[in-house]
C-alpha cells in the first residue's frame, strides 16, 4: 500500500508541469481568441459607418439572423440588402462597455453603442445595447451569426 502511495504521488508532481503548460497555452489561446474578436469588432464598426457592403458581406455568416430594435428578423441577405437600399445608415457610432465571452467555437460580444442615423428613412439616435454572436467555423474563422440590439434605458443621471 505505501508504494502504491509513493508511486501515486510521484505521477502527480510528474504531472503538474504538464497541466501547468496546458494551462498556459489554454490562456495564451483565450488571448489571441479575444484579440481576434476585438479586431473583428472595429472591422465591423468601420464597414458599417461606411457601408461598407463587401467587408459586412464576410463578416456576417451564411446563416446570418438579426434583430432589430423593432424586432424584425433579418437573414444575412436581408440584412446587406437593408444597406444597399439605403434603409439603415449609421453616421456616428460609439461603443463602450465592450464584453467578450469565449465557450468554445463561439463568442459572445455585448456592448454600450451610442448612434446617430437613419432606419427606413426615420432618424435613428439613442444608445443602443448589443450582442453579437462570433462562430468560429472551419479553417479557423470567425463569422458574426447572431445580432440583437435593444433600446438602453437611459438612467435618472441622463434626464
Amino acid at each position: 500500500m505505501r508504494m502504491l502511495v509513493v508511486v501515486t504521488a510521484a505521477l502527480l508532481v510528474a504531472a503538474l508541469p504538464l497541466a501547468s503548460a496546458q494551462n498556459r497555452r489554454h490562456r495564451e489561446q483565450k488571448h489571441v481568441e479575444r484579440a481576434q474578436i476585438i479586431a473583428l469588432e472595429a472591422e465591423w464598426k468601420k464597414a458599417v459607418l461606411a457601408d461598407d457592403i463587401p467587408v459586412m458581406d464576410k463578416l456576417l455568416s451564411e446563416d446570418y439572423l438579426g434583430i432589430t430594435p423593432g424586432g424584425e428578423v433579418l437573414t444575412k441577405t436581408q440584412q446587406l440588402d437593408h444597406m444597399r437600399d439605403g434603409k439603415f445608415l449609421l453616421t456616428k457610432l460609439d461603443i463602450s462597455d465592450t464584453r467578450i465571452k469565449l465557450v468554445g467555437n463561439i463568442a459572445i460580444v455585448t456592448c454600450l453603442a451610442q448612434l446617430e442615423g437613419t432606419s427606413d428613412g426615420e432618424p435613428l439616435h439613442g444608445a443602443y445595447r448589443y450582442t453579437r454572436v462570433y462562430q468560429r467555423l472551419a479553417g479557423g474563422v470567425w463569422r458574426v451569426t447572431s445580432f440583437e440590439a435593444t433600446p438602453a434605458r437611459h438612467s435618472r443621471a441622463d434626464d
